[in-house]
């Protein structure tokens, strides 16, 4: 079942939205529906990658080091 919904938007993604409508053969209320079943449908649990989850936490106590320090050390530890 259907219902209207108003929303606040900017004046821009209002511009924005009725151009990629038109351009697309879809509605406003289409575009907008379908991306809430996306939204939806996509895993918010998705698991981090192995070397994001090594990297996790790592810095939490200490300052972030120097961008080639850190690169160093991350690929020193993948190559064990």
């Amino acid at each position: 079942m259907s219902k209207k919904l108003t929303l606040n938007i900017d004046d821009e993604l209002i511009t924005f939205a009725h151009s990629y409508s038109q351009q697309n053969g879809l509605s406003i209320s289409k575009l907008f529906e379908q991306y809430l079943n996306r939204l939806r449908s996509t895993d918010q649990n998705q698991e981090l990658n192995s070397k994001t989850t090594t990297l996790y936490g790592l810095f939490q106590d200490s300052p972030i080091p120097d961008k080639k320090l850190l690169r160093t050390e991350f690929h020193e530890k993948d190559s064990h």
